[in-house]
């Protein structure tokens, strides 16, 4: 489960709901069947115009990317095994790591360790994999893109809903308690469009963008370990090389560490 994007819905509605009761509108408000129709149907609709039924069939997919935390590879425990199996390499070749791949649960860590392995030219593995990475970053784009478009129809039609309960309001013009609560429902649209576009449409592209930033990032590690190991690096060297992708916090704690294990 990703806390992150469940704690920032529920602040988000949080925010909301007592804004308005310091403000001493009521939520029941809110329950206006029309403007969520005009909103969430609406959103839908747009969003399904905009895309091809390939790429929409993947919003039930996003949604589980976005509260659901993928278990990736621990980047130091990474840089670790690539310690490790420098070593072996340098010691006993590269097809004493062979044994490994069975160990790698990592798909794309195991694809490019077993090209490695079979003989292929650093300049091959290195555009395969990169290939892979750039594709995974397109489909993460474009799920990204879906969420991103749907944030900028969302306040759009949520003007819509207002003009449409605002002409709505006209036919109360010899009623002023009549007019006054068609003109408060009339902007519940702008609200919920203007709520749905950036409390969540929105910050749900950018989480998607980020999830997939994280997820490319530790595929390069593994090339550049990969590689690393094919032209016969020391340990020590692939450590430092791998560990610039790190924070400058992890960088240190890890070097040091490998220092002190080194002087061991």
């Amino acid at each position: 489960m990703d806390k992150s994007s469940i704690i920032g819905l529920i602040l988000g509605l949080i925010a909301v709901g007592v804004g308005m009761f310091f403000k001493g509108v009521s939520p029941v408000a809110l329950i206006n069947p029309a403007a969520l129709l005009i909103i969430l149907l609406g959103t839908v609709g747009a969003v399904t115009i905009a895309f091809p039924s390939s790429e929409i069939k993947r919003v039930p997919k996003l949604f589980g990317i976005l509260f659901k935390e993928k278990q990736l590879m621990d980047p130091i425990e990474l840089i670790k095994m690539f310690s490790s199996w420098a070593q072996v390499a340098r010691k006993e070749g590269l097809l004493a790591l062979e044994t490994k791949t069975n160990e790698v649960e990592d798909d794309f860590l195991k694809n490019g360790l077993s090209l490695a392995i079979d003989g292929q030219s650093a300049d091959f593995i290195s555009d395969v994999l990169s290939e892979e990475i750039e594709a995974m970053e397109d489909r993460h784009q474009s799920g990204a893109l879906i969420f991103t478009q749907a944030g900028t129809y969302a306040p759009t039609l949520g003007v819509l809903g207002a003009v449409i309960g605002l002409v709505a309001a006209l036919q109360y013009m010899n009623d002023i308690e009549g007019l006054g609560k068609a003109i408060s429902a009339a902007f519940v649209a702008t609200l919920l469009g203007i709520f749905t576009g950036y409390v969540l449409w929105h910050p749900f592209a950018n989480k998607l963008k980020r999830k997939s930033k994280q997820e490319a990032q530790l595929k390069y590690m593994m090339i550049e370990g990969i590689l690393s190991i094919l032209e016969g690096e020391a340990p020590r060297v692939i450590e430092r090389k791998l560990s610039s992708y790190l924070p400058a916090s992890e960088r240190k704690k890890i070097l040091e560490e490998s220092d002190l294990e080194k002087n061991e």
